[in-house]
């Protein structure tokens, strides 16, 4: 279960406006830098805010990376993967149980 957010969504989206617009007004300025000062106008930790912006860049096409979406997919699929596997080791272990039992029997 992952943990609460510390920052509602609306806060998020409007810093993560505030940073692309500075960039735009200032093309020399780098994102960490403008993160760092949104950050310290709206009280959100520069590196969290810094994360969102690439998370939403990734999510928009601009730069290379797994979307969220995707991301949220893989992790899915990794989860039902670690289930099915337990449930296989599981099911092998009781069959060689049944297996030894049917033979000491006879």
């Amino acid at each position: 279960m992952p943990a609460p957010r510390k920052y509602p969504e609306e806060l998020r989206e409007r810093a993560i406006r505030l940073v692309r617009d500075r960039i735009a007004d200032e093309p020399g300025l780098p994102v960490s830098r403008a993160c760092r000062l949104v950050g310290e106008q709206l009280g959100i930790n520069g590196d969290s805010l810094r994360n969102w912006v690439k998370r939403e860049r990734v999510d928009a096409g601009e730069v290379p990376g797994v979307p969220s979406m995707e991301a949220a997919r893989i992790a899915e699929l990794e989860k039902e993967n670690r289930e099915l596997r337990r449930a296989n080791t599981i099911l092998r272990q009781a069959s060689a149980y049944f297996a030894q039992a049917e033979l000491d029997r006879r």
